[in-house]
């Protein structure tokens, strides 16, 4: 596959991603929230598992990957979708589609704090100014910090539980293919998170024949098409562009999350919110390394033309 197709798949998958936080919102709308998340990320891991059983990439786990396998499967999926869930009904999906876009520059600075990363300036910078985005988002209620929603903490809480986890999968996907992983952890998680939903919510199986059909297209297209094939084929784009490159496609989930809930929800997108998107999205350029790479790579390209000018 061409690079140029790569990419277009990889802004199809971001369209994708950013029109289901709407559909999130509405689905924990109609439903008890984690309940519903339990069965859709279990939807998500089934479909993964009859991916891979079909490109025969299935097999058993070693031991110190299973202990990945749970810590990722904790992080990723219980801590991450549970205060989505949770979040998303006390919020709204324009926050929370902003909020989630600070993902990458969370993931940059977990790595600098874990790894032991010496930060360079442009990434504090991209670190400060992805800060002040997400606070002109969660206070432009004109409130100030006592109109803080609980909603918008519990999702930052979510992403930030995300960007931890994709420290322990960069070390676990070194023996273990990043699809398998993701089909494991998907399917260990939606367990537990079931397990949880069953002491949170004691009466949330019986809301789930009161759905019309079209709430049921909208899970499955969730689980099905964002959660597991989008996943997959996320990982893979890692594979063939590495994480800094393909990360920039990132900043097309947080705008289209912004469409989407402008078009399906009806939700009014303000200047706060755009200004909060520019912070945004120059914090993640800034701060996940993709602007110090983009400018290596342009000096090591004019110092070869400039070698081979003065060969000729």
């Amino acid at each position: 596959m061409k690079k140029w197709q790569t990419y277009l798949i990889l802004v199809l998958i971001m369209l994708v991603w950013g029109f289901n936080v709407p559909a999130l919102k509405t689905l924990v709308s109609e439903f008890t929230p984690v309940t519903i998340t339990s069965l859709r990320i279990f939807t998500a891991g089934i479909t993964v598992f009859i991916v891979l059983g079909f490109m025969g990439k299935i097999r058993k786990p070693t031991r110190k990957e299973f202990l990945f396998i749970i810590t990722g499967g904790l992080l990723n999926v219980v801590s991450h979708h549970y205060f989505l869930s949770v979040g998303l009904t006390g919020t709204s999906s324009t926050n929370g589609g902003l909020i989630l876009g600070t993902g990458p520059l969370l993931t940059a600075l977990m790595a600098t704090i874990i790894l032991r990363n010496r930060p360079t300036v442009i990434k504090i910078i991209g670190f400060l100014s992805g800060s002040i985005g997400v606070s002109i988002i969660v206070l432009s209620g004109g409130e100030g910090l006592g109109g803080l929603k609980m909603g918008d903490l519990f999702i930052f809480i979510s992403i930030f539980s995300q960007a931890l986890s994709f420290i322990v999968i960069s070390r676990a996907a070194k023996t273990l293919d990043p699809r398998l992983l993701t089909g494991y952890m998907l399917v260990f998680g939606s367990i537990i998170l079931f397990v949880i939903s069953l002491i949170t919510e004691p009466g949330g199986l019986k809301q789930l024949g009161d759905a019309s059909v079209s709430i049921w297209v909208l899970f499955f297209a969730s689980a099905i098409v964002a959660t597991a094939v989008g996943h997959m084929i996320y990982n893979h784009s890692i594979g063939k562009l590495g994480a800094a490159e393909t990360s920039i496609f990132l900043n097309l989930n947080t705008f289209f999350s912004l469409v989407g809930a402008a078009m399906f929800l009806n939700e009014t997108v303000t200047f706060y919110h755009l200004i909060g998107l520019v912070f945004i999205v120059l914090g993640v350029v800034c701060g996940s390394g993709t602007l110090e790479e983009f400018v290596v790579k342009r000096k090591q390209r004019r110092f070869l033309e400039g070698k081979q000018h003065h060969k000729m």
